[in-house]
This record gives C-alpha cells, sequence and structure tokens, in this order.
C-alpha cells in the first residue's frame, strides 16, 4: 500500500514538530511535554512527532531519552521504573512526562508520528492505538528493524509505518529493479540528510532517492532540520516534509510557499 492509501498522510509538504518543537523558543527545556505540543498546534501544526518508551509496568510515554536524567529532576532508566516514579519527574523542573494516552486526548485533531524506542513499548503502543481508534492518526517508526516488524504484525495494513534501514538503503543504492525486491512495506521515508558509511559521510536525501521514493508512492520526510536555507533546499528537492525543532522557522518557510498551515 502507498503513502495514499492512509489518511494519515496529507497532500505535501508537511511540517512535522520534532519533540513539539524543541528548539522553538517558548519550549526550550520542555520537549515532550504537553505544553511543548500545544505550542506547536497553536502555531498550526497538524503533524507531532514523538518517541516512546514503556514503563516497567507498561504506560507508554512519549519521551525521547531511555533515561529521565537529561531533562528531567529524577534519575533512572524509564524502562526499570514504575509509571508512579515517572510520573512524579517533571520535565524543565516543572512538566510531568506525558504518557500517550493523554497527548492523544489532548490532541485529538493532531497526527502523530510515532518512533519506538524500546522494544517494550510494541505492544503498549498498539494496545493505546486500538483503545484510541488512532489507527488513521498515527504514523510508526523505529531504528530498530526487529521492534518495526513486531509492530507490524500486530497492526497488519491498518497504521502506517516507516521505511526501516534495509528498506532506505535499498533505495539510496540499488538499482530500481533490484531494489523493488527489497521494497519496503512502509509509507514513508523518515531520514537524516547524511549518513556514515565506512567512515565516510555520504548524502542519504539524494535527487535519485526522492524520485525512487516517489515511484513507490512513498513520501520523503526529512529530520531534524532548523536552518531555514537548508529548508528551503530540500523542499525544492521534492522533499514532502519536514521534521524540525525550529517550529517557527518552519511555519514561515511552508507559509511563503502557499503551504501554511499544514
Amino acid at each position: 500500500m502507498s503513502a495514499a492509501d492512509y489518511p494519515y498522510f496529507a497532500p505535501p509538504p508537511i511540517g512535522l514538530a520534532h519533540r513539539g518543537g524543541a528548539a522553538n523558543p517558548a519550549n526550550v527545556g520542555i520537549e515532550n511535554t504537553l505544553a511543548a505540543f500545544r505550542t506547536a498546534v497553536e502555531l498550526g501544526f497538524r503533524y507531532l512527532e514523538t518517541d516512546v518508551h514503556a514503563t516497567r509496568d507498561g504506560r507508554l510515554v512519549a519521551f525521547h531519552d531511555e533515561h529521565l536524567d537529561r531533562v528531567t529532576d529524577r534519575v533512572g532508566a524509564i524502562a526499570d521504573l514504575p509509571w508512579r516514579e515517572v510520573a512524579a519527574a517533571r520535565i524543565g523542573g516543572r512538566e510531568p512526562v506525558p504518557t500517550v494516552d493523554e497527548l492523544l486526548d489532548a490532541f485529538p485533531d493532531a497526527r502523530i508520528n510515532i518512533d519506538i524506542k524500546a522494544p517494550g513499548a510494541v505492544d503498549p503502543l498498539w494496545e493505546t492505538i486500538r483503545a484510541h481508534a488512532a489507527y488513521e492518526r498515527v504514523c510508526v517508526g523505529s531504528f530498530s528493524g526487529r521492534r518495526l516488524r513486531a509492530f507490524r504484525r500486530l497492526a497488519g495494513a491498518r497504521v502506517a509505518t516507516a521505511a526501516g534501514q534495509v528498506g532506505t538503503a535499498a533505495l539510496r543504492y540499488l538499482p530500481e529493479r533490484v531494489s523493488a525486491l527489497a521494497h519496503s512495506p512502509g509509507q514513508v521515508l523518515q531520514i537524516p540528510t547524511t549518513h556514515e558509511v565506512r567512515g565516510r559521510t555520504l548524502a542519504l536525501v539524494t535527487p535519485g532517492l526522492v524520485a525512487a521514493a516517489h515511484r513507490f508512492g512513498m513520501q520523503v520526510h526529512v529530520w531534524t532540520i532548523d536552518a531555514r536555507d537548508e529548508m528551503e533546499r530540500l523542499l525544492d528537492l521534492g522533499v514532502d516534509g519536514i521534521v524540525s525543532d525550529r517550529i517557527d522557522v518552519l511555519r514561515d518557510v511552508l507559509a511563503a510557499r502557499g503551504a501554511w498551515p499544514t
């Protein structure tokens, strides 16, 4: 199935608020909080991005790091802590760690890109999507091919997913007749502009990659882009979505192109 088969995907270009827009002036220090996501929605963003983890007792939280230490006033690995301890933590000393239930409830009109960051989050994510009937509101990806395959076994074709690393590499480096054999079941590439191969930095987002993805009916979303000139360059290249921490800058770039609100 292609991106066009899923209501999650709007006509491009679209802007995605990375962790709610972590570097937006109003959100500095409170990334991945309901307050940060609310700022993005109030700016006009319809697409929010978050990572997810599960607590020891299976509560699914919208949080980037494995540990609380970097951004909260508590310490410890989320997977090792019960929900009551994670719930007591405060991001930036003031904002609670949101559950994915809360995120879906707070922004019913938003579409949410979800990155599964831990194996224990796969089952709780599927159960949360089912409980909210949020099949058309989310797109799920992961750096882990194993976690992505596990989620697809649960969800089937009901939820949009991102291509894994193997499918991305096939589109970037193999001839089209060969890459078709390794084609990902995902509907979108979620990728950085470059990657490392044997100690060399190579361009990942190229005109050829974008064209190949579009021929397979996939969108291309690029992360994490905060500079205006890079946003402009990528949009001129034909990418379908920009994931950014500087949502104020991205909003202005898209507005100047007549693509706001997304």
